[in-house]
């Protein structure tokens, strides 16, 4: 069963970036990444030298916390078991170039090869936690 409502989906949906968090080890790493969501898994295009990817291959887990930049700013946390994907990644990678553009054509589609070629990776986060939700309906 999904712990995403109507509402969370609205939220989520509108907005296209969220600051991820992860488990660095000594401390929590924070950074401001694009997104896009499919069903009840957030999509993150990164790339493999970057610490967050690091940290989710070992860890297993990331959230992201969603604003939005309206008044009353609603937010919420969305967390959950995570991981990198490099295969079938086209799709996914081509939905958050489209959103971070801000296009409604999506982008020409990309190979695994093409997108290993430039290192580049989707951290998936299945949200099965929502935690710190406010001014949502």
């Amino acid at each position: 069963m999904s712990v995403l409502n109507a509402r969370l989906e609205e939220l989520l949906d509108a907005q296209i970036v969220g600051v991820l968090a992860t488990d660095a080890g000594d401390e929590p790493l924070q950074s401001v990444v694009y997104y896009a969501r499919d069903g009840d898994r957030l999509m993150i295009s990164s790339t493999t030298a970057r610490r967050k990817v690091r940290d989710v291959e070992r860890t297993g887990w990331a959230s992201l916390c969603v604003m939005g930049f309206e008044r009353p700013f609603p937010s919420a946390t969305f967390s959950g078991p995570a991981t990198v994907l490099t295969q079938d990644i086209g799709p996914p990678t081509a939905a958050c170039t489209q959103r971070f553009m801000g296009t409604d054509e999506p982008p020409e589609p990309q190979t695994d090869e093409a997108l290993a070629g430039v290192g580049r990776v989707i951290i998936a986060i299945n949200v099965e936690r929502v935690a710190a939700a406010s001014w949502l309906d």
